[in-house]
């Protein structure tokens, strides 16, 4: 795990001693100057992306569906093709962003560094009044841009990180991401139809909004639990009440066609 990472749990659980730990010299020179990276593995957005809106979609049509009809098998049916088209739907989408981030630091670098090498007076400017922002001024204002601009490559860097604040984006993220999103989007999708397959129409929709409501509330407890540290209950409050608002349109629009 990198040293960021270890550094922010230390931080999530309060450990004034670890925290220190991730802080000595060696270990933070080593971490920056080999070039320190964010932990890849932190995939809860992915989840919750996918989790999320299948968990709500399907549960909004599957309430509406139930609202309008008592037939549990057109309920299931709708259920099915909503799910499969949702999921297929969420990890095209998870793909296709990736890409889109990829391309656009890849233009956004090209164009930096077209600007580098063709107006790098200009380029210069931007530098000084990135450094003035942080107070740097004078003799040791110039002896920075001068440092920066020495070396292109460093001074491309500058240009991505620190005005443009982007981060390089790994194409070859898109599929991992494109099958968390989809895979999490079919468990979500699956989840509040089970019911229906088991037992009648009006037991099921209770005991669907029952379970959708709980997993929604424990995710919302999970998110707060790995990045704030704090109000646990009220984050998974409140990913339950959003869920539960929006699967509530689905079920007034059913009951407006009741059949």
């Amino acid at each position: 795990m990198p040293r960021i990472d270890k550094a922010r749990e230390a931080f999530l659980k309060k450990d004034l001693k670890k925290m220190k730990l991730f802080h000595a010299p060696r270990l933070v020179h080593r971490a920056i100057h080999n070039g320190e990276k964010k932990n890849n593995s932190f995939i809860l957005p992915q989840i919750i992306l996918g989790g999320q809106d299948g968990l709500v979609n399907v549960l909004g049509l599957i309430l509406g569906v139930a609202a309008a009809t008592s037939d549990s098998r057109l309920v299931i049916i709708s259920g099915l093709a909503m799910t499969f088209a949702e999921s297929f739907s969420m990890a095209a989408v998870a793909y296709n962003s990736k890409l889109a981030e990829a391309d656009y630091y890849q233009s956004e670098l090209e164009r930096e560094k077209w600007e580098i090498e063709n107006n790098p007076n200009g380029e210069k400017e931007e530098i000084k009044a990135l450094y003035e922002n942080y107070g740097f001024q004078g003799k040791q204002l110039e002896e920075i841009i001068e440092k920066i601009t020495s070396d292109k490559k460093n001074w491309l860097q500058v240009m991505m990180e620190q005005e443009l604040k982007l981060e390089k984006v790994d194409r070859r993220q898109a599929f991992p991401d494109a099958l968390i999103v989809g895979v999490a989007a079919l468990i979500g999708s699956l989840t509040p139809l089970l019911p229906f397959f088991f037992l009648p129409v009006t037991v099921s929709v209770w005991l669907s909004v029952i379970i959708t409501s709980l997993i929604l509330f424990g995710i919302g407890y999970y998110k707060a639990k790995i990045t704030l540290g704090r109000n646990f209950l009220k984050m998974g409050f409140e990913m339950m009440a959003i869920g539960m608002l929006s699967a509530l349109v689905g079920y007034l629009v059913g009951s407006l066609f009741k059949v």
